[in-house]
């Protein structure tokens, strides 16, 4: 399993969420985070803007589906067909375990699923 983390412009994350759920990967977390790239803020005047807004998207996925999911977010988070500065940028983190907390299953990256005794 991978975790895949993106960080994107807000105004381009619903297109991302979106493209996801029609891919079929409806399981998300999205959360509100400021920072800056390589661009390293926005200067407009006088004023610089170190702490730009963006969205981060997370989403856990099997390792055979990582390369379509990750094109899949570029497809809908991409600034016309070059892109831009400030699109965002896409992290892939591995993830040994899972844990449902409902029912208690526990899976693990070899696809393996047991139920955690309390």
């Amino acid at each position: 399993m991978l975790m895949i983390r993106s960080i994107v412009r807000p105004e381009k994350v619903d297109n991302v969420l979106a493209a996801l759920m029609e891919a079929g990967f409806p399981g998300i977390t999205k959360m509100s985070v400021v920072g800056r790239g390589k661009q390293r803020g926005i200067k407009i005047g006088e004023v610089t803007y170190d702490e730009i807004p963006k969205e981060m998207i997370l989403a856990v996925v099997k390792d055979q589906d990582k390369d379509f999911v990750i094109k899949t977010i570029i497809k809908a988070a991409r600034t016309g067909d070059k892109g831009a500065y400030g699109d965002g940028k896409i992290f892939v983190i591995p993830v040994e375990e899972s844990y449902t907390i409902s029912s208690g299953i526990k899976e693990t990256a070899t696809g393996e699923m047991t139920e955690v005794k309390l």
